[in-house]
Order: C-alpha cells, then structure tokens, then sequence
C-alpha cells in the first residue's frame, strides 16, 4: 500500500518528494541566512492548518511578534493563527527543549499532548552546538529530541545552516539521524543570483534528484524548472555545460 504523505504546501516540492514527507519523519531544511527555510517552514505549518493539523513552531533566535512581522510579505497571517490557538510559537532555548522533551509533566510536553499537534518546525538546531563540545552528547540531545517527536508521530522540519565541507559534515552527526534532507543554495547564473533546491536525501522513499530553480512570492515558496545545461550547481558558481 502507498503510504499517506504530508504534503509541505509547496506543489512542485511535493512533486520532487513524491507527494510530501512520510508521516511521522524528521527532516533537515538546510540553507545560508536568507534562503528562506522559515519562510518554507511557516509554509509546511499552514498546509497542516487547512486540513486541521495543529502546528508548532519553536524558536530559539526571534521572538515570534518579529516571525509574525518578517513572513507578512508572503501573506501570512501568524498573529491571527495564533489568537486562535490553531499555531503556537514557542521562543525557547536548546538547552530547555532538551529537558522538556525527556520529562511527560513538563508545560512544553504537556502543550504538544493537549494540542495533538501533527506538524512541527524547529529553528535553528545549529544552537545545539554551544551547549557542548562533546559530539557524543550533543548526538544524545538531538537523538532524544528526534526520538520524543517521533513518538508523538509529528512531522518536523529541523532549520539549520548549511555546512559547505560536506552535506553530513555536521557535529553530532545530524544529517545521519534525520530521515530527510532538503538543500536551499544561492547560485550564480551568468553574473546573477539565483536560488536553487535539492533533496539530498528521503529516507523510505523514493525522490527526485534533480536540481530546481525556487522563489518566494505572495502565498509562499514555488519550486519551477530544473537547472538545464548548467554544471556544477551546488558549489554555489554554476557554469554552462
């Protein structure tokens, strides 16, 4: 049988995941500042809304009057969402979201059971690094994070910054505990930038690997045309082929 997918409210996404996320997953949104992994995040948030999946958002650098402000532009409105208590946003830290996550009679753990929520976004887990230096522990953090979430069946999007070495170069191995990873680059194009998204990886399921052009307009993200006759996409300086 096909498994029920959760669709990310981006159609030509949707198509590069086969339909959307497998139920339940842990995605990986990476991206340098200004590529628009919250703005695809709140995105994912509100598609959950209209078929009435309660969201969570939780952040750990903007206080969400300023989340609510910055995806105005795209037609958003968060502060309504919240007023009606279909969308929480939680400004927090790594440090107490590890703790919450381990403990059933915590206010956080408590939110996510009374609110059923199917959908969740956490920005940006790059934080996590200044609770240790230890990458042993810091695995054991984000594998008890991934872990609780997973046992609620919510499907999350994790924001991090973009490691240039290497896609799984990342301390505490979190692209390999991620069952996804979606790529958003900047891209020069004939002295010209230009944005470009991969998945990288699905785990469980099959997924397109081409590289596509993307923008962000009024209702949000839209994936269009794969880079043709161009090389070397995902250096950032594309040539033509």
């Amino acid at each position: 049988m096909t498994p029920t997918r959760v669709k990310t409210g981006v159609e030509g996404l949707d198509q590069m995941l086969r339909g959307g996320f497998l139920p339940g997953s842990t995605i990986l949104i990476r991206g340098a500042s200004g590529t628009g992994k919250t703005s695809l995040a709140f995105q994912f948030l509100l598609e959950g809304l209209q078929k009435g999946e309660p969201g969570l958002f939780i952040t750990f650098e903007e206080f969400p009057h300023n989340l609510c402000r910055d995806v105005q532009s795209l037609g958003f409105d968060l502060s309504t969402l919240e007023a009606e208590d279909n969308l929480h946003i939680v400004f927090t830290c790594p440090e107490i979201l590890f703790e919450s996550l381990q403990s059933p009679e915590s206010r956080l753990y408590k939110t996510i059971i009374d609110h059923n929520f199917r959908r969740a976004a956490v920005d940006s887990v790059v934080h996590f690094n200044r609770c240790t230096d230890d990458p042993n522990t810091l695995r054991k953090m984000y594998t008890t994070i991934i872990n609780a979430l997973r046992r609620e069946q919510i499907t999350t999007l994790l924001l991090s910054e973009e490691y240039r070495i290497s896609h799984y170069a990342d301390p505490g191995g979190l692209a390999y505990l991620s069952d996804g990873i979606i790529l958003l680059r900047y891209v020069e194009v004939e002295s010209a930038i230009e944005r470009a998204i991969v998945v990288l990886k699905l785990r469980g399921s099959d997924h397109a690997r081409e590289i596509r052009h993307y923008k962000f307009q009024q209702g949000g993200m839209v994936v269009g045309e794969v880079f043709r006759r161009r090389g070397a996409i995902l250096s950032g300086i594309s040539r033509r082929d």
